[in-house]
């Protein structure tokens, strides 16, 4: 019994508690209008359907740009972050995994959040005055998302009052 102790305790101080909740890396979302524009990565990725998700290493900063003809290219910079989820699992090092697992989660960057994801892109028409190539509209979609996180605000904000 003790052996099957000291294997637990030891299997907790070499993993970081982010690491192991969260994982390394991370589905970024976008969302392009017109919604048939190419997208690309500086980390490598290219999608054409929308919305498009691209799984990157936590750690990792990059530009997503969208092209297409009749629009001028837009890029948006995303950068990772320290996340509130990902500072609660590193939280968890001070009570399991010690020092060690702060530093793995460090190294490992699973204590981050790129921002922003979703990354909306609207691209703007080269001539304003084609009808055939409107200027790009997320409003929709970002009345989703807000309806969406107000609606998780209020879910947790109702956990907290049981």
């Amino acid at each position: 019994m003790t052996r099957l102790a000291l294997m637990i305790a030891c299997g907790l101080l070499v993993s970081g508690c982010a690491t192991a909740v969260r994982g390394t890396t991370e589905e970024v979302t976008v969302v392009v209008d017109p919604d048939d524009a190419q997208i690309t990565t500086t980390v490598g990725h290219t999608c054409s359907g929308n919305p498009c998700s691209v799984r990157v290493s936590r750690k990792d900063d990059f530009t997503v740009t969208a092209k297409k003809e009749g629009y001028k290219p837009k890029s948006v910079h995303v950068v990772s972050d320290v996340s509130g989820k990902g500072a609660a699992g590193a939280a968890g090092n001070i009570l399991l995994g010690g020092v060690v697992g702060l530093g793995v989660d460090a190294i490992s960057g699973a204590t981050l959040d790129h921002k922003p994801n979703p990354v909306l892109i609207e691209l703007e028409p080269e001539d304003p005055s084609n009808k055939a190539t409107p200027p790009g509209n997320l409003d929709e979609y970002r009345k989703q998302i807000e309806e969406e996180q107000q609606k998780i605000a209020k879910q947790q904000a109702n956990r907290a009052g049981t």
